[in-house]
């Protein structure tokens, strides 16, 4: 059965001037020819993007859209009607967005973070800003210390409101932040804390959530970040216990409480030595 707006690997049943047609289970899905890998011939698998063209056909494409079905993305505005806007996906046509699911109007070249869905009326891919109805945090699949992943839904006055793999909300605390960061922003974080005993009045989970990974586990990974950059850096980097969070985090990647950690346990192993403006590897 075919995906829309999904990946689909699809066997090739015939070439033509203008593509290839790919099996659909009926006459074929076409493959434009700008899109034909080298040397495809009939019974190949494809891997292809399918969705409408500007004709209501379904389409095939190896391009790689910015989002597939189901994906929260931050997609760029590149015009503008009436019946609301068109967002740059990284295909040939643009994703749209009805004037009703936006939340307070699109203009051109504002970067929208939206959520791709499959209109039930046309069937065809849309996208929506108002996000709230696709999360929700009253049945929760996530515990603490669990893996996420992170996208930057909106500030607050505490920190910032973070997408928990797609499905959850939780708050990443300004002390918790070491980079700047925006809305859309994604990366890799951990479930720090779950509220259990604090439902708020629509008995929804309060979750807390950090950049990274939890725990000693993030000076396992690092221990070897600063060992290679020591060794790229002639065995000394000016960076110590008082530098500057940010400096930090700018040339190390890592808060500098990792940092602090890592570096700790790196003097203990005694792979390392610490000097009064930075630390030394030693031989």
């Amino acid at each position: 059965m075919i995906k829309v707006g999904e990946y689909n690997h699809l066997k090739v049943l015939r070439i033509v001037d203008f593509g290839a047609y790919l099996d659909d289970g009926a006459e074929g899905i076409l493959l434009p020819k700008r899109f034909v890998p080298t040397a495809l011939t009939i019974g190949d698998e494809v891997k292809v993007f399918i969705y409408h063209d500007g004709e209501d056909r379904l389409i095939a494409t190896t391009q790689q859209p910015k989002g597939i079905l189901g994906d929260i993305v931050k997609l760029r505005a590149i015009t503008i009607n009436p019946q609301g806007a068109f967002l740059d996906n990284g295909l040939m046509k643009d994703m749209f967005v009805p004037k009703s699911k936006q939340v307070a109007g699109m203009r051109v070249n504002g970067d929208y973070l939206v959520k791709i869905y499959l209109d039930e009326q046309t069937g065809r891919l849309a996208a929506t800003e108002r996000l709230e109805p696709f999360l929700s945090n009253e049945e929760l699949t996530v515990k603490e210390l669990d893996e996420v992943d992170l996208i930057v839904f909106r500030r607050t006055d505490i920190g910032y409101v973070c997408i928990i793999n797609n499905l959850h909300t939780g708050v990443l605390h300004f002390n918790e932040i070491y980079r700047s960061i925006a809305v859309g922003d994604k990366f890799k974080g951990f479930i720090k804390k779950v509220y259990p005993e604090s439902l708020d009045k629509d008995d929804r989970f309060r979750i807390d959530v950090a950049a990274g990974k939890q725990g000693y586990q993030r000076v396992e990974d690092e221990t070897g970040k600063i060992i290679r950059l020591l060794q790229e850096n002639d065995g000394y980097l000016p960076y110590h216990d008082k530098s500057d969070p940010e400096l930090i985090y700018d040339f190390f990647g890592m808060s500098k409480k990792t940092f602090k950690m890592t570096t700790g346990n790196l003097f203990k192993q005694r792979k390392i030595s610490f000097e009064k403006a930075g630390i030394r590897l030693v031989v």
